[in-house]
């Protein structure tokens, strides 16, 4: 906790009348457990910004928010060297087990209750460090922004803006028509998870489906690749493998039709 007496609290839901109702039970139970808000967030992105220069100790985090929901900011929020701990909110007894199953502190169930609020606050000493392998499998749906440390912060890269994912040793090479970023990722996790967005050209290789622009003949001597894929807003070529240009080719014909 920041500090011995008041715990630090940033409250994130997109619906400006949930955050409100927060407000008012944390000053009404502030006799009983002294907290300050340090921060309000109506999505996750903002949330993230807001967390990252560090000073919370627990996050009261609705699950259901557009663009990046509560389950995609507590996976990020677990990259951080001292993430606060997490308190899940919500409408739904359905997203109570997956809460658990996160190792949140505690999931709170809409409308919330000044009793319930304080009960869950007082877990926090206690709590655990959030599992982000559970999180990637228990998200409804894959993320929508990839972490990368950088400098001593965490940076977030849309993955809209991802032109392929090429494996490099131990690491993932993520590339942006800016810049490539070094993801400490799997090639084989991220294409479980990207399968609709990527594509593999080769072993090493996915690019994402929307940047292909079209294939060249190959002019290397390499006998495992016979053709290159063009993609859009940059020069290099991406090698496609034999096996993986029948796939290639009918995804071609699906496209231009």
């Amino acid at each position: 906790m920041s500090h011995a007496a008041t715990l630090s609290v940033i409250i994130v839901d997109d619906e400006g009348p949930a955050r409100a109702r927060l407000r008012d039970l944390l000053a009404d139970i502030e006799h009983e457990l002294p907290n300050e808000i340090v921060a309000e967030a109506d999505n996750g992105l903002r949330a993230l910004a807001a967390i990252a220069g560090g000073g919370v100790d627990v996050a009261l985090v609705d699950i259901r928010m557009p663009g990046m929901d509560g389950i995609e900011l507590a996976l990020h929020l677990s990259q951080l060297e001292h993430p606060p701990a997490v308190i899940f909110v919500t409408a739904f007894d359905a997203y109570a087990v997956r809460a658990f199953e996160l190792n949140a502190v505690d999931y709170l169930l809409k409308p919330v209750r000044a009793p319930r609020l304080l009960a869950a606050l007082q877990k926090v000493p206690q709590s655990r460090a959030l599992d982000p392998n559970r999180m990637v499998r228990l998200a409804q749906g894959p993320r929508t922004h990839l972490s990368y440390h950088e400098r001593g912060r965490l940076l977030l890269i849309p993955v809209a803006t991802i032109l392929y994912l090429k494996a490099d040793l131990k690491y993932v090479m993520a590339r942006t028509r800016d810049r490539e970023y070094l993801l400490d990722e799997s090639l084989t996790h991220l294409e479980h998870e990207f399968g609709e967005q990527f594509i593999r050209l080769h072993r090493s290789v996915l690019a994402a489906r929307e940047a292909v622009i079209g294939f060249e003949k190959s002019g290397s001597d390499d006998a495992e690749t016979q053709w290159q894929a063009l993609l859009r807003d940059i020069p290099e070529r991406l090698p496609i493998s034999r096996r993986q240009w029948p796939l290639l080719k009918s995804f071609v014909r699906r496209s231009g039709s």
